[in-house]
């Protein structure tokens, strides 16, 4: 199914309104983002980033408070199925750009995971990480359960079959050199996990998600439960192996009874795209998005704009990055 949202519309209208102006079809570029469904975190914040990058002819200059983005170029955000729906649709041409979780990316590009018996979407690459998603494991007071070592022998749900999730945690049961053998598996969604945990049913469960994560939140005000660390040498190890990892952090506070931060993993929702695309427009838009004028724009718009940073950009890359993207990077010193 073809999604076709508000803001796709727009600047449909946009377009037929400047050439009526006098502007020449040949000065308009089109760049379609794919996000997610529009009560998610993916469709706002492919809206920041499309009118972020977006320099209409006509427009004011950015010196003078108008737009920054790249002269001529119309961004769009167009809700979607998400991460695996957004790769193939880049891959089939019919998106220029979109939103994918960094795992998903590498599985994708590489033909493994998630993607195994498929073929690999040799073209896919990276614009930017945008922000983490972090990797949770959540356990019951009760279970005892203090680290990845000690889910041997429970009670442990990885996630539905297909998910991205099952695929990262089988990954970090390995480093620990586990394996679903090892303990009792089940495979569900995070608020089935909680109602089995609720019952005495459940010993832990992997999420990967941001936080906090309202059936997390709702189950730690309930009942007596542990943020479970995912951390030490194992997990170093492990993020020398696969690159879309990235090292994070579960603040103090962030759910009920959790009084210190909690190490973890995370995976990073990405912005990517096809080497198809000329290394000039990539370049123009990454160099736009990471411009102060861009930089606060995104800090206020959404809560999570305020991690779409130059830093955090180049985080657990996983892909290879586009020509146009990694020049700009090297040239402001955020890579070697």
């Amino acid at each position: 199914m073809k999604f076709v949202s508000f803001k796709s519309l727009a600047g449909a209208a946009l377009a037929v309104g400047l050439m009526a102006q006098g502007v020449v079809a040949q000065d308009l570029q089109f760049f379609r983002i794919g996000t997610g469904g529009t009560a998610g975190t993916y469709y706002p914040i492919g809206g920041l980033i499309a009118n972020a990058i977006s320099n209409p002819p006509g427009s004011r200059a950015c010196a003078d408070g108008g737009s920054c983005g790249v002269p001529g170029l119309i961004a769009t955000a167009v809700a979607s199925n998400g991460s695996v729906g957004n790769v193939n649709s880049i891959n089939g041409g019919t998106l220029e750009a979109g939103f994918s979780q960094s795992d998903v990316a590498f599985w994708a590009q590489t033909g493994t995971g998630i993607w195994e018996g498929q073929p690999p979407v040799e073209k896919l690459r990276l614009i930017a990480t945008l922000y983490p998603e972090s990797i949770h494991l959540v356990a019951t007071k009760a279970s005892g359960i203090t680290s990845v070592a000690d889910l041997k022998g429970k009670r442990v749900s990885l996630d539905e079959p297909g998910s991205g999730t099952l695929v990262d945690a089988k990954i970090i049961l390995g480093a620990f050199g586990l394996t679903e053998a090892d303990i009792t598996p089940e495979y569900l969604k995070p608020d089935q996990a909680s109602d089995r945990m609720r019952d005495g049913a459940m010993d832990a469960f992997f999420f990967v998600g941001g936080y906090p994560a309202g059936a997390i939140a709702e189950l730690s005000s309930q009942h007596e439960v542990v943020m479970v660390p995912i951390t030490g040498p194992e997990v170093d190890a492990l993020r020398a192996e696969y690159k879309f990892f990235a090292n994070d952090v579960v603040p103090a506070g962030t759910y009920k009874g959790q009084d210190a931060e909690v190490p973890t993993l995370s995976v990073g929702a990405q912005l990517v795209t096809s080497a198809d695309l000329s290394e000039e427009l990539v370049y123009g838009i990454t160099k736009a998005m990471f411009n102060e004028t861009t930089q606060k724009l995104f800090a206020n718009g959404h809560s999570k704009g305020k991690f779409i940073t130059l830093e955090n950009a180049v985080q657990g890359a996983g892909i290879p990055f586009h020509p146009g993207a990694e020049k700009f990077y090297r040239e402001v010193g955020a890579i070697k």
